[in-house]
């Protein structure tokens, strides 16, 4: 359909929304600016965003932890399991409630038995351990004999257990026990004066060794409780702490003289006033007394001590196990022990005890009981005696009694009793 016609000057719309459709320009039409075609326009970037700062958010205080909630940390806390802010916690409540306070300490204490204490001192083989690897690397030029590697041993634990000692510990009193005449006995003393007996009797190998008296020109003639009550005797104060370094000093060139003194030197007789020994049993013998009295000490400021090493402990003991028959004659002689039952020549088998000794050290040893100089006799063996290591050596040392001593025992009552009580006869202060 033909629609009417349109004006050609008409700008709007017609009627009814149909669009206008533009007639031909004429020329001068392409000069109208408003005709002109016009660039395309690109788009303004618009301008970044600027961070707007989002305010600090304000603190809020953390409310302490509740009574309940640190009652319940109390386990950790003695288990140190805590961290350090629940440590603090815990600590700061203690200085407040007392029930927790008490708590506390029993479970610190129920710790302390879950935990038992060790020594700081080294570990008795450790030493050995460490001297044999780096002698095995570098073997010594002038090494310490056999003999008298338990007595360097046991004097340098003694040393490490004295180090750090204050004034207050140097004069703990300390109580010496030893056997005589059938019964105990004891004496009290410091830890000053226990390293000063130490000192005094470790003199009369020196004396031997041809080596200055560490109680100079007026020492008295004697044995070893002689010297001893006259070094406590001979000052007015009682011994401190400036024992130590005499003491250490001794027992250092003790050591290093027998080391250059080559071989042979063992046989030499050290005199012990009633007696003597060679000087290779001499040192064992300072080495046990030495231990002995380490661990007196030790319980005096209760403080943990370690039995020596097994094979040192096993050398003093067979000291002991030695010496028993000339023990077992000297108490006959003086009407304290049964008299002998069948005499003997000298390295004729006799009648013979067993011992047993179990434990770290331990072994068999047979004793003659009639004569020192008869040879024991397996098949002649009347009595047999089992203890622990540790206990014999507190019998040897005088510290338990021979009625004391749990033994297991098989054979001739009176044989067993006589050697029970000679063991305890080698004690003296």
């Amino acid at each position: 359909m033909n629609g009417p016609a349109e004006s050609p000057d008409d700008g709007h719309e017609r009627p009814g929304g149909q669009a206008r459709i533009p007639g031909p320009r004429g020329a001068a039409d392409d000069l109208d600016p408003r005709y002109a075609p016009q660039p395309p326009r690109m788009p303004r970037p618009l301008p970044e965003p600027v961070p707007v700062p989002e305010p600090f958010p304000e603190s809020v205080p953390v409310p302490p932890p509740s009574h309940a909630v640190l009652k319940s940390l109390l386990g950790a806390w003695a288990l140190a399991a805590c961290s350090a802010e629940e440590t603090q916690a815990v600590e700061d409540h203690l200085t407040e409630c007392a029930p927790c306070a008490e708590e506390a300490l029993r479970l610190r204490d129920a710790v302390g038995l879950l935990h038992p204490e060790e020594t700081l001192d080294l570990k008795p083989l450790l030493r050995s351990r460490v001297l044999e690897d780096c002698l095995g690397k570098r073997p010594a030029r002038i090494p310490v004999p056999v003999w008298a590697s338990p007595y360097d041993t046991e004097t340098a634990r003694l040393d490490a257990l004295l180090q750090d000692f204050g004034d207050s510990e140097w004069h703990t009193p300390v109580r010496l026990k030893w056997f005589e005449e059938e019964r105990r006995r004891s004496q009290r003393t410091t830890v000053a004066g226990v390293i000063g007996h130490l000192m005094t009797v470790d003199g009369l190998i020196a004396n031997a060794l041809g080596l200055d008296d560490p109680l100079g020109p007026d020492a008295p003639k004697g044995g070893p409780t002689a010297r001893t009550e006259h070094f406590w005797n001979a000052s007015a104060y009682p011994a401190t702490r400036q024992v130590r370094e005499p003491w250490r000093e001794q027992g250092h060139t003790l050591v290093r003289t027998v080391s250059f003194a080559g071989r042979g030197v063992a046989e030499l007789s050290v005199d012990y006033g009633s007696f003597a020994l060679p000087l290779g049993d001499a040192f064992l013998e300072r080495a046990f007394e030495c231990w002995v009295h380490a661990w007196d000490i030790a319980e005096a400021v209760d403080y943990p001590y370690e039995p020596p090493s097994g094979p040192h402990l096993h050398g003093m003991i067979d000291l002991a196990a030695r010496l028993l028959p000339g023990a077992l004659a000297q108490r006959r002689r003086a009407g304290l022990a049964a008299p002998a039952r069948g005499l003997v020549a000298a390295g004729a088998p006799g009648r013979t005890l067993h011992l047993e000794i179990e434990g770290a050290g331990g072994g068999g040893w047979d004793i003659a009981l009639d004569s020192p100089g008869a040879k024991p006799s397996p098949e002649r063996t009347v009595a047999e005696i089992a203890l622990d290591g540790i206990e014999f050596c507190q019998l040897a040392a005088g510290h338990i009694s021979p009625q004391d001593a749990a033994v297991g025992q098989h054979g001739d009552r009176e044989a067993i009793r006589d050697v029970l009580f000679a063991a305890a006869s080698l004690s003296r202060l």
